[in-house]
């Protein structure tokens, strides 16, 4: 029996996974390819035997991989990296500690240690 209706879109597996490495939206995917949302939809479960959702959750990891292959390379040359990566990965803080001596007659002294329970 003869297919009716209008010829399938073709889309290239490889680059429509490119495509989601670099994290690129559903819109700008199917406007890559100039089709619509619903072609895309059909495509990943034909191919893929998977929703759209579920398939470029799979495939964008590639493209985290590779930012962050990227940013670890550059934190070997640039100090804000290494500090940034240290407070995402590391649990790196800029805390800074302050001590506060209180003095003993003193009104603000008396008004904090009764704000804060300071004995």
């Amino acid at each position: 029996m003869a297919r009716t209706g209008r010829p399938r879109k073709e889309i290239d597996k490889d680059e429509f996974e490119k495509l989601c490495a670099l994290q690129c939206t559903k819109e700008e995917i199917c406007g890559w390819f100039n089709i619509t949302d619903k072609t895309l939809d059909a495509f990943a479960k034909r191919e893929y035997d998977m929703t759209y959702s579920e398939l470029y959750a799979l495939k964008r990891g590639k493209g985290k991989i590779s930012l962050r292959r990227a940013q670890f390379r550059l934190a070997e040359t640039n100090a804000t990296m290494a500090i940034w990566l240290g407070k995402q990965y590391l649990g790196q803080t800029d805390k800074q500690i302050t001590q506060v001596q209180l003095v003993e007659d003193d009104p603000l002294s008396i008004a904090f240690k009764e704000l804060t329970n300071v004995q």
